[in-house]
């Protein structure tokens, strides 16, 4: 422990020594500790992560042995919206994890009200999981984990405990396990809050006279049935996001990948970034497969490498694919196909987008890609290999 707080203290007086010597030939620079995982060294690795708004570039210093590991550099991919206590963030392919402010000049600037909240999609509204997606982001939230579940009776009582004295109790536990669920962690300025007034009042025919464009009121059935749950207040939120993601590193609810008649599809990190992931399930769906899992994941390039390998020397943008897929967040997806006439290789199109939109203009890649590494999906190539991608994301990486 004083070991950490020695750290933290030299870190942020290091920051403080900095933005006085520059403090008269720049304009605002912002200094946080961030942590990352190192993998091979099985340790978190601490540095100073200085961002400049004016330009964009950042910069980065290894607090444990006073040296700078990353000279100013320009960065497009990061930005000051980015930058609050909790967020990861991607430099380089590098995910960090902000855990402090370096300095009290940053801690005043940028200090906000971020909170986490559980968004819980129930069964009834999982079908509409890409309009509900749209909604959360384009009401300024982020969505940071995600996770299809299906819920055992005592994680159901768990997550329930509040209601065991209702009459109601016994039915709302068979319905929140009669299917899978989509939790999501959210986070955003008063997330608590702002997505408790996306929900809605709690009964959807309530909603639907009280608060019509809300969540309940265009996908709930009753008090019951009533598209999605959101915790109260900020303590029910801790707890109840401990349930489905536990910090201690456990898995929680099991995943819902049935591993069957599917292929598997990721949604790349630039195509989360935009915004484009509620529009991309949706348009899955509406062309007849099924989505039977999905799981967000910050993926490691030693992960992205192995996943990859079958290009390594095949494709000539094999690195700039990788480079890609973890360079953010990205989505996995179980598809499921169950029609023999449905291909999912054919509905995403060819891997680059230009040629997609002369040959096949109604694709997934040509209506959502940009080039042929940011060409918005992944999909398994050969019908061989879709249960053995789907096991490396649901089996391997979610344990």
């Amino acid at each position: 422990m004083f070991f950490y707080q020695y750290q933290l203290s030299n870190s942020r007086t290091v920051a403080s020594y900095r933005c006085r010597k520059f403090k008269k030939s720049q304009d605002d620079r912002f200094a946080f500790i961030a942590e990352w995982y190192d993998p091979n060294a099985s340790l978190f690795r601490r540095y100073e992560l200085l961002y400049y708004p004016k330009d964009g570039s950042v910069e980065m210093y290894d607090v444990k042995n006073h040296r700078t590991f990353l000279k100013r550099t320009k960065y497009d991919d990061l930005h000051l919206e980015d930058l609050f206590i909790g967020n990861k963030v991607t430099v380089f392919s590098r995910h960090l994890s902000l855990v402090d402010y370096g300095d009290q000049y940053t801690a005043r600037k940028l200090g906000s009200r971020k909170e986490r909240t559980l968004a819980l999609i129930k069964p009834d509204a999982v079908p509409k999981i890409g309009d509900l997606i749209d909604i959360i982001i384009n009401a300024g939230l982020t969505i940071t984990k995600a996770k299809m579940m299906v819920l055992s009776r005592k994680e159901a009582m768990d997550l329930h405990v509040d209601h065991q004295s209702k009459p109601f109790y016994n039915e709302l536990l068979l319905f929140i396990t009669s299917g899978p669920t989509v939790a999501m962690e959210i986070l955003g300025d008063d997330a608590v809050s702002e997505w408790k007034k996306l929900l809605g009042p709690a009964n959807s025919g309530v909603a639907r006279s009280d608060a019509p464009g809300s969540i309940r009121a265009m996908f709930g059935t009753d008090g019951i049935r009533n598209a999605a749950h959101g915790p109260d207040s900020f303590a029910s939120a801790a707890q109840e996001l401990e349930l489905f993601f536990p910090s201690s590193g456990g898995r929680g609810p099991a995943n819902s990948a049935k591993f069957t008649d599917c292929t598997c599809c990721i949604i790349k990190p630039h195509a989360v970034n935009e915004g484009l992931t509620g529009k991309i399930i949706n348009a899955i769906l509406d062309g007849g497969f099924e989505i039977s899992a999905l799981q967000l994941f910050n993926m490691e390039r030693a992960n992205v490498e192995e996943f990859y390998e079958i290009y390594k020397g095949v494709v000539a943008e094999y690195t700039e694919m990788v480079t890609e897929l973890c360079s953010g967040p990205c989505i996995a997806l179980e598809i499921r196909q169950l029609d023999p006439q449905k291909v999912f290789r054919d509905f995403c199109g060819p891997s680059d987008p230009e040629i997609a939109r002369h040959l096949r203009p109604g694709t997934l890649r040509a209506i959502f890609g940009k080039n042929k590494i940011q060409n918005a999906v992944h999909c398994t190539d050969l019908p061989e290999d879709g249960l053995l991608e789907v096991q490396y994301f649901f089996k391997i990486l979610d344990n």
